[in-house]
């Protein structure tokens, strides 16, 4: 009963932290658009998801980004897990006390925190096990708790541009799609879009193709301008960030879609949520030219590969996929890390990418 009350007071002050206003935070931080030389960002994702995790293990990744001097961080979706867990003492359903929880931990970052959606924290609350909410109403609260402004969160703010079109549908009817942002930052322009796993609401406990169908076309448009925007800018690169691993070829079925390469079409007779923007993707990509990093959670899998074929089968030299640390409960701390990206815009590739292990969340072999 102590742990609880204990645990209990924690949230409170979580709570009221996240939603009074922040002192000292800088909130006209805009992004720098002709800065030269390197710097740092913070790239994170698919947690908390166990008491463990909320408690112990973000805080502690959250204290070594704090540590380092980054630009900015970004969260790629999943604030929990894919399903409640029972009797645990911190939010596992997709109750309110969830986002209350999330928006804590990102304004306890000390550089601008941003963050793109997850199917654990809105496709899949109308499963029994998290609630049984309506998921177009969670989107919809999320859109109001993490994006009712054109700022990010964060200790420091950095504005960012937003897709204010209504192409999206919430509750009641079609609703702009805040949460897709875009920000440049150094000569690289950065976007985050609301692409999810979990079919990309194709499928599971309630489907919605109504809702996937306007969410696509409203991603596809904002991939597509935003490539256009790079390009007026002279970026020397993107880096775009959602949450799904939608699957790219027929090799990696344990842990995404497997589908044809050279026509990005599923094959696995599973719903397939992916391929009209998996094509235009590819579309923007090869007319860039220029280093593409896509950053993506969901399949728990830290990687950094090239997994993208063009039509004829080629590997598409200038795209790189990044997948963040995720975790899920059986593992404890294991997997609670981060990834640190230098970028520097004068380099041919533009990214490059560092492990960041935290040390105090070191398991199975403890930290030296």
């Amino acid at each position: 009963m102590h742990l609880r009350t204990s645990i209990g007071r924690r949230l409170i002050a979580i709570a009221v932290a996240a939603m009074a206003p922040l002192t000292g935070v800088s909130a006209q931080h805009l992004p720098e658009e002709g800065r030269e030389g390197p710097y740092a960002i913070g790239l994170w994702g698919d947690l908390p998801y166990s008491d463990t995790q909320a408690l112990t293990g973000v805080p502690n990744l959250i204290a070594d980004m704090n540590r380092h001097d980054l630009a900015f961080t970004v969260h790629d979706g999943d604030l929990k897990a894919g399903n409640g867990t029972p009797g645990s003492v911190t939010p596992t359903t997709c109750s309110d006390a969830l986002y209350v929880q999330a928006l804590g931990f990102f304004n306890a970052l000390r550089a601008p925190a941003m963050f793109t959606t997850g199917d654990n924290d809105w496709t899949d609350c109308d499963r029994p096990s998290n609630g049984g909410f309506s998921s177009r109403e969670r989107l919809d609260h999320e859109r109001q708790v993490f994006f009712s402004t054109p700022f990010s969160l964060g200790q420091h703010r950095m504005r960012q541009e937003v897709q204010t079109a209504p192409l999206c549908l919430g509750v009641n009817g079609s609703t702009p799609c805040v949460e897709n942002r875009r920000w440049t930052y150094g000569r690289v322009t950065y976007v985050t879009l609301n692409v999810q796993g979990s079919c990309n609401n194709l499928c599971d406990t309630a489907p919605d193709p109504n809702e996937w169908a306007a969410r696509n076309r409203a991603n596809i448009a904002w991939l597509q301008e935003s490539f256009r925007v790079a390009a007026a800018r002279e970026s020397a690169a993107v880096m775009l960030i959602t949450q799904a691993d939608p699957g790219w070829d027929q090799s990696d079925g344990t842990r995404a879609p497997l589908r044809d390469p050279r026509t990005l079409a599923e094959t696995d007779s599973q719903p397939d949520g992916f391929q009209e923007y998996l094509v235009a993707l590819r579309n923007e990509v090869v007319a860039f030219r220029k280093p593409v990093a896509y950053v993506h959670g969901d399949s728990h899998y830290f990687r950094v590969d090239k997994p993208l074929q063009d039509a004829q089968g080629r590997r598409v030299e200038n795209f790189t996929r990044v997948e963040t640390f995720g975790d899920n409960q059986a593992n404890g701390n294991n997997d609670v890390h981060w990834l640190e990206v230098i970028v520097d815009p004068r380099s041919r590739e533009v990214f490059s990418y560092q492990a960041r292990i935290v040390p105090a969340n070191r398991t199975a072999v403890p930290a030296p």
